[in-house]
């Protein structure tokens, strides 16, 4: 929760009312993302039964490696690649895109385009 006012205030604002209409099901659980400055996380959720099916970020052992020498947009997309590939693991290949209150461009687009090239229809 923010405090009053500023960019964290308004995020907030917008997340709220994507919320409204955007819930996880059974069969198209919520694909939430959250971002930092430094890292991005995302995870999918069913909010029927308020479990986390998968999950992954910038702080995964598989990508923490790999962000090391990239750039955090390209980081966000291997998050996205590394997320889908744990959903399909796990037997979830449709969800819905929680962006979070974010903007649908930089490392959210990108952390979105990794997970459909490698299986998650949105």
């Amino acid at each position: 929760m923010a405090g009053y006012g500023g960019k964290g205030a308004s995020r907030e604002r917008r997340h709220r009312r994507i919320r409204k209409r955007v819930v996880g099901s059974a069969e198209r659980p919520r694909l939430c993302v959250f971002k930092s400055a430094c890292h991005i996380y995302a995870q999918i959720i069913d909010d029927g039964l308020g479990k986390t099916l998968a999950a992954a970020s910038t702080l995964s052992t598989e990508v923490k490696e790999k962000a090391k020498t990239i750039n955090k947009t390209a980081a966000a997309r291997l998050v996205g690649e590394t997320l889908a590939t744990r959903a399909l693991a796990a037997r979830v290949d449709r969800v819905i895109f929680d962006r979070g209150g974010y903007k649908f461009h930089g490392r959210v687009k990108a952390l979105a385009t990794g997970a459909r090239e490698k299986g998650l229809k949105f």
